[in-house]
């Protein structure tokens, strides 16, 4: 369960936590009309530091604009509130969710007449899950970028998702791997893919999957420890088959994947790239790398 915290910001307002509350009839709760990020803080030795903030921004508004939302704020002024419901919460390590949205004014699907929305929450960092994980392939595929908004960090997108967790919890599994329209894997209900074979770094280049931001920091920063990195069409097949694999999401970081359809990957443990990867990942993110400070904003 989130660990409840004092403020939470709201169209303009510092609210308390109890009264961050919406109508009924709010637009995206019947057809998934929200937008959104998940952006994280770190301890660093200047205090708290947000990981990759302007590009998660940026990506806030491209996908608002992408759905019709009309965010009433600057990016400028929405970095500014963040840092503030850090410090009100007295927040360090931290999860922040930006949420905009269609809100009331109509219960059609498309949002005529609608009030845009637009809420930030900051709770205590509560993704604890970086276990190895066991991974059933799903039935559902990944939407193309022919049925959304090819980038856009869309929330009824995530319907898709939720139906692939389900079904692979209900087997004993920990998360789904999923595949695109195509039949190349795609990446898995909220995280991006990797995959090594042959000391080689690759990523799935399906434009079924969310190109994320630590997908985008993986990329580009293996080659500090001499690892070869490329994106390309994965097959199923070539999955199972790799030396190491694991998923990576502001959420998840990096987790080590163990099995696939209950085919062992590599001998069944996390990695040697997988875990120096997230060694320099974390050294990164909590500011003891100073070749990447400025994916760095501290508050």
């Amino acid at each position: 369960m989130v660990q409840v915290t004092k403020f939470i910001w709201m169209n303009g307002k510092f609210v308390k936590w109890n009264d961050a509350k919406v109508h009924i009839t709010t637009h995206a709760l019947h057809y998934g009309s929200a937008v959104f990020e998940g952006i994280r803080s770190y301890n660093t030795d200047r205090g708290a530091a947000l990981f990759r903030l302007d590009d998660h921004l940026g990506r806030l508004f491209y996908s608002a604009k992408a759905l019709g939302i009309k965010i009433k704020f600057t990016e400028n002024e929405i970095k500014d509130v963040i840092k503030k419901l850090l410090k009100m919460n007295n927040l360090e390590n931290a999860y922040v969710r930006p949420l905009a949205y269609h809100g009331y004014g109509s219960i059609g699907v498309y949002p005529d007449n609608v009030t845009s929305e637009i809420a930030i929450i900051a709770v205590p960092d509560y993704i604890k899950d970086t276990k190895r994980l066991r991974l059933a392939t799903s039935s559902y595929v990944r939407p193309s970028d022919k049925s959304t908004a090819f980038g856009a960090k869309i929330s009824g997108n995530y319907a898709n998702s939720i139906l692939a967790m389900k079904a692979a919890r209900e087997k004993g599994y920990d998360e789904a791997l999923m595949v695109g329209s195509d039949g190349f894997v795609a990446e898995g209900p909220a995280e991006n893919l990797f995959v090594i074979k042959n000391k080689v770094l690759t990523t799935p280049s399906s434009r079924s999957a969310l190109y994320g931001f630590t997908r985008d920091t993986l990329l580009k920063i293996s080659k500090d420890i001499n690892i070869k990195s490329k994106e390309k069409r994965l097959t199923l097949n070539e999955v199972k088959n790799s030396d190491e694999a694991f998923f990576c999401g502001t959420g998840k970081e990096i987790s080590p994947i163990i099995s696939i359809d209950n085919h062992k990957i590599g001998n069944g443990k996390a990695g040697k790239i997988t875990s120096q990867l997230k060694d320099l990942y974390f050294d990164i993110a909590r500011g003891r790398n100073k070749k990447y400070s400025k994916w760095l904003t501290y508050v």
